[in-house]
């Protein structure tokens, strides 16, 4: 769909007047994906002018796929899945079995040394700020800072819980109800074991977590969840909890691991883009699905 702008104007307005009945979320997330251009090129700010006389496009996913395809193409190979890029952040889908940074240990291969092997690429002396983390055997969406500034700001979004993180998870039978809220008092020790205490517990820390029945067979059920806090093994405790290990978990309690990892998996990523504050979305795909 096309139209030529007679006022000045924001690009969002601008895709809204062509898709009323789509939400401002939605036509967000065209933007991310590359889908809307003006004056024929890609533009993926939400707040950007575009001046009377000017065309906005918007594409098919398959058409915007062709006409911007990801920036790491023309690059030489690296061991990075990129969602998205530009000159504050780099959204990456991560690998289960990978550690997100490395530990005391000094580990070579983690995330976070793909990612600065990846901008240095381009530039020797770039380099990528670490803003939050998942466990190793966690799949799916983060996020890192191109710069000290955007680290810093969007550290504080994830600190004063501002961040939407969507989460899903294959678990061991079904919970009795289909929706909850599991809230705990989590701690760890210093060899990062985690154990459930009470409130007064010293230097215990606060999980809650929302979960909701998605998709369920007589085995396995697929878990929706949202997170207010970010913990260490927060998910993996909270379906302990509820009787229904997730699958893989042996260390809480699984018995089956038929896809050879623990299937948990950060599925969407909602924040405030640093540069210009647009809410922005990124999602990475459910590896895993009950059988049907």
């Amino acid at each position: 769909m096309k139209t030529t702008v007679t006022t000045p104007t924001i690009l969002l307005e601008v895709v809204s007047e062509l898709f009323p009945e789509t939400t401002r979320a939605k036509i967000r997330k065209m933007l991310t994906e590359g889908r809307v251009l003006v004056e024929g090129e890609v533009e993926h700010k939400a707040k950007h002018t575009v001046e009377a006389g000017q065309t906005v496009e918007v594409t098919g996913r398959a058409k915007a796929k062709e006409a911007a395809p990801p920036p790491q193409s023309n690059k030489k190979p690296h061991k990075l899945k990129i969602l998205y890029e530009d000159e504050a952040i780099l959204v990456v889908n991560k690998p289960a079995g990978l550690l997100s940074v490395a530990t005391n240990k000094l580990e070579d291969d983690t995330l976070h040394a793909r990612c600065v092997n990846y901008v240095r690429l381009g530039n020797e002396k770039a380099w990528i700020h670490i803003v939050h983390r998942l466990d190793r055997e966690t799949s799916g969406v983060m996020v890192f800072a191109r710069h000290e500034r955007y680290k810093t700001y969007l550290q504080s979004q994830f600190a004063q819980r501002e961040v939407h993180r969507t989460y899903h998870a294959l678990v061991e039978g079904r919970p009795e109800e289909n929706h909850g809220t599991e809230r705990a008092w989590l701690v760890e020790d210093r060899n990062l074991r985690v154990k459930k205490v009470k409130a007064s517990f010293q230097g215990a820390k606060e999980a809650i977590t929302h979960w909701t029945v998605e998709d369920a067979d007589e085995e396995v059920a697929l878990i929706h969840i949202t997170i207010e806090t970010g913990r260490r093994h927060q998910i993996r405790m909270a379906m302990k909890a509820l009787d229904c290990p997730v699958v893989g978990d042996k260390l809480h309690g699984a018995e089956t691991n038929p896809i050879h990892r623990i299937a948990l998996h950060a599925t969407a990523l909602e924040f405030l883009h640093p540069e210009n504050d647009d809410p922005v979305r990124f999602e990475a795909e459910i590896p895993f699905m009950p059988n049907r």
